[in-house]
């Protein structure tokens, strides 16, 4: 059974007898359980009973229904109610739009709307570029997707896709201070969706492609980037690859090692997979292999297509055959986009010294940390209960932050570096460590360093409006 955590807690209401030891009983009888007792609040008191609500960590919703059971084992006790806490949070959704000037009497009306709104949108009419200055796309980011890979759940659909995509719409206001929307879309055919897309332009200063599966999602950005005239970006790719690379490079500081220097293992061709070996080959480098379900990926294995084909084309220069666990002998790093167990301790036994293994697959990595605690140098994981997570809210907020501010029609290969590179800065020679190659993510001056360094580099990659 997984830990008890916060994402399984529930909160039992609860009547317990007015009498001495009564809550000493049932807090026992969880714990017995494996309940991890998160807090007890009083809801009300009279001569004969208390009523009180217990917070509760739970590993699953079955281990919840056993605390349940158990509490109402207790002598003395009878359990009201017990409540989900994330159902609790998400009831009615977990964003809202709010207007940011006050309707208080006739004279706001009219400058808000009728009449007064009439000047401002012939003035848009008359000069267009003006919607970039006087309504909400100045600052607007539409989170796209069409459900068909959402975290690790699959092809779960539109619908079941949207509450991802308003905790992504909240982490953009939050970190980034961006007005995001979510926008699941029903599309049977990267066309249909590429369409939706693009009509819904008028509104929105930036794309944010997120969950759509490879190699779909390939094809969507690419064609959205050639058709649009405002920034497109497919998170799942290109934000796993930026936070990556910051994090690499605090992994060398600790290890000792140049960038240009090392061999890396990368196990997965999807889009975390391509995009990761693509910024690694623009930052330099020295030597990537990357590996699909069949094996390593090399020119003359197949007649690749798609991304696959520029793999085989720009990676693995020896043409080395084999497995992940094969290609790690001697390799400096192992980067998972990919699933557990693909590699085993031993494998990275064989590594370089002072191997870095990002094992990054989620929820169950690749290689848990404590499987190889003293074989490898550093490492990280895409989960928040272990140091060093990959986390793609260091990157995403604050480059469209900085793009939206620098008014820029795309993101470039440049502005990830410089990202990236703002992203690593942030982590001090003091605090830089084995556990702490990446800043936190409540570090709040991430958002804004990678936004000034993106927008500087949107400037210098000449990406930005002639009006701007």
């Amino acid at each position: 059974m997984a830990s008890p955590n916060v994402s399984h807690s529930v909160t039992l209401r609860v009547e317990l007898d007015n009498r001495p030891g009564t809550l000493g009983r049932l807090t026992t009888a969880i714990g017995e359980v494996g309940g991890n007792l998160l807090g007890v609040d009083l809801v009300d008191v009279d001569a004969h009973v208390v009523v009180r609500d217990i917070t509760v960590l739970t590993a699953d919703p079955e281990h919840a229904e056993q605390v349940r059971r158990a509490a109402e084992g207790v002598a003395g006790v009878r359990v009201r109610s017990m409540e989900d806490r994330v159902f609790r949070l998400h009831q009615g959704g977990k964003i809202e739009v709010r207007g940011k000037a006050p309707l208080l009497n006739r004279d706001d009306l009219a400058m808000a709307y009728t009449p007064g709104v009439a000047r401002v949108s012939l003035a848009i009419a008359e000069q267009p570029s003006l919607v970039h200055s006087y309504t909400v796309k100045a600052n607007s980011v539409a989170v796209v997707t069409d459900g068909t890979a959402v975290l690790g759940l699959g092809n779960i659909g539109p619908e079941a896709a949207l509450p991802v995509m308003e905790g992504k719409a909240q982490l953009f206001k939050e970190f980034g201070g961006v007005d995001a929307f979510p926008l699941p879309v029903r599309a049977s055919s990267v066309d249909e969706l590429v369409e939706t897309v693009a009509a819904v332009e008028p509104v929105f200063g930036g794309i944010n492609l997120e969950d759509i599966a490879a190699p779909r999602c390939f094809e969507v950005e690419a064609k959205l980037a050639e058709r649009l005239s405002i920034p497109v970006f497919h998170d799942d790719q290109h934000g796993t690859a930026v936070v990556v690379l910051a994090a690499l490079r605090n992994a060398c500081r600790v290890v000792g090692k140049k960038i240009e220097d090392l061999s890396v293992v990368i196990a997965g061709a999807g889009a975390a997979g391509v995009a990761s070996a693509k910024i690694l080959a623009g930052a330099g480098v020295g030597r990537i292999v990357v590996a699909d379900r069949k094996g390593l990926i090399y020119e003359g294995r197949e007649e690749f297509g798609g991304e696959k084909a520029w793999l085989a084309a720009n990676t693995n220069p020896d043409r080395q055959r084999g497995s992940v666990g094969e290609a790690l002998a001697g390799a400096d790093v192992f980067i998972g986009v990919s699933g557990p167990e693909v590699v085993s301790r031993d494998d990275v036994a064989t590594m370089a010294k002072d191997p870095i293994v990002f094992a990054l697959a989620n929820p169950t990595p690749e290689l848990l940390p404590e499987e190889i605690e003293g074989l490898a140098a550093v490492v990280a994981t895409g989960r928040s209960d272990y140091p060093n997570q990959i986390n793609n809210v260091l990157c995403f907020p604050g480059i469209f932050r900085g793009a939206l501010d620098a008014r820029a029609t795309a993101i470039t290969e440049g502005m990830k570096l410089a990202a990236a590179e703002a992203i690593a800065s942030r982590v001090t020679e003091d605090e830089l460590a084995p556990t702490v190659i990446v800043p936190s993510v409540f570090d709040r001056e991430v958002a804004p360093a990678v936004a000034k360094a993106v927008a500087h580099a949107a400037v210098a990659d000449g990406v930005i409006r002639a009006d701007a």
